[in-house]
């Protein structure tokens, strides 16, 4: 009986172990080897990532909330394009530029291989600046870049100058652009800052998105077709038949990418209610891929982590209540914060912060009258995650809530008096 009842109970602890381990990866909770394009190996992570690199932060602070070998410099492909959908921004921004400035297809434009994406310029045609960056944010156009690269710097590679130029004023410390448009296989940047240009975009030129969520764009009017935005998450292609299975609500923007060496990228965001995530994925298998697991990743930032406020606006600092002022009706004024302190933290857990830095401007430079709000210094918080240790610090302004009035010229003549005896008479003291 006993020889019957071994291999009996082998193959029942076999059959528990392999069910425990198939349920450990379909949850994702495992460490997981997969494959990135072409079979290259991905990099090992706990969501089971098919990626070289990955990361999600949130959009405001740009807090990490996940990250996946984010500091490696990895080609970029057309998530290039980011970088010169910002300059170009820029150059509109200072009005060095125009939307309805018209551009003329330069030869280098109109000679672009036509193996990627394309609007098929010809050398002298005419297009505005709008046009051009829509067909570059939806269809991912190479020569319609290359197009507003020379409309601002003379030629592709005067533009690059500009775009490394940028990078080093934006502190993107990996990245190394030797293209506009993500072609060449040398352009280089990591996924954190591909992440942290992207929310530089988002926070100083919000219309941005006003072009990366089109759906499609017809760019000329004789067209048959119109360009149909290469990002197949948007959240509106969930009324598109061949769409619909990777679409994930709110996600409106940003840029895809794809050569040889860089496998299938995408630079992504999305919005539900008041969380917004940022997101990058690097090398993943497969066109669709690179949004599964984007998704995987949106899917665990909803899920774990909520907004918390852990300082409310207008509060007061314990250790910076009130600030001196000269010249005024009083000698203090009462100082608080002027914004809120918010992080992204997980769901059911108490944030807890500290004070790590204050700076107050001297009672020289704040010299009656004041008016109420008027900021006075700065006070620094510091949180800590306690599961994964990340520092996370914010700084925000404190500001005068009341009015400092100027004293009349009797009050501030006897305080003078009244300070100099006060000043003689701890002179004497200190003598003994």
């Amino acid at each position: 009986m006993k020889e019957i009842v071994r291999p009996v109970r082998l193959k029942s602890v076999i059959a528990a172990s392999v069910a425990s381990w198939m349920l450990m990866l379909s949850l994702g909770s495992a460490v997981v080897m997969a494959n990135g394009y072409q079979g290259r190996p991905s990099t090992e992570n706990t969501l089971g990532l098919q990626v070289k690199a990955a990361i999600l932060i949130d959009a405001d602070s740009g807090q990490v909330l996940y990250e996946v070998n984010s500091e490696e410099p990895l080609p970029a492909a057309s998530m290039t394009k980011l970088m010169t959908e910002y300059i170009v921004l820029e150059e509109i921004s200072n009005e060095h530029l125009s939307w309805d400035e018209v551009v003329t297809t330069s030869a280098e434009a109109a000679s672009t291989p036509p193996d990627g994406s394309s609007v098929f310029l010809a050398q002298g045609d005419q297009h505005t600046v709008r046009d051009l960056y829509k067909a570059m944010a939806v269809g991912s156009a190479n020569d319609a870049t290359i197009a507003l690269a020379s409309q601002i710097a003379g030629s592709e590679q005067g533009f690059v100058v500009k775009m490394n130029e940028m990078a080093e004023k934006l502190g993107l410390k990996t990245a190394i652009f030797t293209s506009a448009t993500g072609l060449s296989e040398t352009t280089v940047i990591s996924a954190a800052e591909m992440a942290k240009l992207a929310q530089i975009i988002l926070s100083e030129h919000p219309e941005f998105l006003d072009y990366s969520k089109l759906q499609e764009y017809k760019f000329r009017e004789r067209d048959k077709n119109p360009i149909v935005n290469i990002n197949w998450m948007l959240g509106t292609n969930t009324s598109q038949p061949g769409l619909k299975h990777l679409a994930y609500e709110g996600v409106d923007g940003m840029k895809t990418g794809f050569i040889n060496a860089a496998g299938y990228n995408f630079t992504g965001t999305v919005k539900q209610g008041e969380q917004r995530f940022i997101s990058v994925v690097m090398d993943t298998a497969t066109k669709s891929a690179r949004f599964n697991e984007t998704a995987k990743m949106y899917n665990y930032g909803f899920s774990t982590f909520e907004k918390k406020t852990v300082l409310p606006p207008k509060s007061v600092v314990e250790t910076v209540q009130t600030v001196k002022i000269k010249k005024g009706k009083k000698k203090t004024l009462p100082v608080v914060t002027d914004k809120d302190i918010t992080f992204m933290v997980k769901k059911g857990t108490e944030p807890k912060i500290e004070i790590v830095d204050s700076t107050v401007k001297a009672e020289s430079e704040l010299v009656a009258p004041i008016a109420t709000g008027t900021v006075v210094g700065t006070v620094t918080y510091k949180y800590t995650d306690a599961e994964t240790k990340q520092e996370l610090n914010k700084t925000v302004n404190l500001i005068t809530t009341e009015e400092g009035e100027k004293a009349g010229w009797f009050r501030l003549m006897f305080r003078a008096i009244g300070d100099f005896f006060a000043g003689l008479f701890n002179g004497i003291v200190n003598l003994f």
